[in-house]
């Protein structure tokens, strides 16, 4: 005989049952059974390392095994990318995805793997927002002095980037594109170097990540002009939108989360929801607050549209550039 004293255990054990978070088995044992490894596919240091270090140890915490941070640089994240896409569908190797992976789909005519068809969106992370600095040199206080002046100086103003193909590279050019006016690419191995050359005043400017050069604008070093997004950054109150002046211009840097495709939907789902969870976090917000980043919450199939909508966004700039990777 079922007593009502049974019917409450019973219902107490699974209400535990829910909340714990290891939430499901997938054959046997559970997962995650083992460590986890998290790609990034980038070198060492900066965001990339900083935002997959917070959530990794989140994750390890929560799910009761190790999430290991392992980064595979070289080729524009493109070997990393692909040491995923290679890697078995189980959910033990996820890939830290960023805007190069939508950039590169229409980029790299050459890439030896089809990212929409090789990962399998997971969670989004964080979106950065990036700013147009200048040497303290140049004649301009905003974004239309800046505009004034590329065209009463054609050819005589140089723009760096971390490299061809990149957000920072291709920000500009649609900046060129949408503003009518000329300026010399110079691609750097990174944004450090750039802004080096930018402060010194051998550059006159460049679009970078707010996260690499916020602390250079505060100190006076450098003086920034505008954000990329539509709202202002909160790291940079101050600044205002380059769609102020330039209606419709934004582009921003992001990151998230991808497995391997055909990895099973509950690991998918469970990952997802301890990321967005990870976001939640009091601790972590503020750190993600303190990189000038903006946390990406929502399902698998939201952080899916995005992507694909970022891909799609950043064909239409390839194009509209002219330029392909050789």
């Amino acid at each position: 005989m079922i007593t009502r004293r049974h019917l409450l255990r019973g219902a107490a054990g699974a209400a535990a049952a829910l909340a714990a978070p290891r939430a499901f088995a997938v054959g046997n044992p559970s997962y995650p059974s083992r460590s986890v490894k998290w790609v990034v596919p980038y070198a060492p240091g900066g965001a990339t390392d900083v935002l997959s270090r917070l959530i990794c140890r989140r994750l390890s915490d929560r799910l009761g095994q190790t999430f290991i941070v392992e980064n595979k640089p070289g080729a524009g994240s493109n070997i990393g990318t692909q040491a995923v896409i290679s890697s078995a569908p189980d959910g033990y190797t996820l890939l830290l995805t960023s805007t190069a992976n939508a950039i590169n789909a229409s980029f790299d005519p050459a890439m030896p793997y089809d990212f929409a068809k090789g990962i399998t969106p997971v969670a989004g992370v964080a979106r950065i927002p990036l700013v147009l600095v200048v040497s303290n040199d140049l004649p301009v206080k905003s974004v239309a002095d800046f505009i004034a002046y590329a065209k009463a100086n054609p050819g005589k103003m140089s723009i760096a980037s971390s490299g061809i193909g990149t957000s920072l590279h291709l920000s500009g050019e649609l900046f060129k594109s949408m503003a009518g006016v000329q300026f010399a690419h110079v691609p750097y191995r990174g944004s450090a170097p750039g802004l080096t050359d930018v402060m010194s005043g051998q550059i006159q400017g460049m679009f970078d990540n707010v996260t690499s050069s916020f602390e250079l604008v505060r100190a006076g070093k450098l003086r920034a002009l505008g954000v990329t997004t539509r709202e202002r950054s909160d790291i940079l109150p101050d600044v205002p939108p380059i769609a102020d002046t330039l209606p419709g211009y934004e582009t921003s840097s992001f990151y998230g989360v991808g497995a391997p495709y055909d990895t099973p939907r509950e690991i998918v789902d469970l990952l997802n929801r301890e990321v967005d969870a990870a976001l939640s976090d009091s601790g972590i917000k503020a750190r993600i607050a303190e990189l000038g980043a903006i946390p990406l919450h929502g399902n698998a199939g939201e952080f899916a549209s995005m992507l694909s909508a970022e891909t799609e966004r950043w064909r239409k700039v390839v194009e509209l550039s002219g330029i392909k990777k050789e």
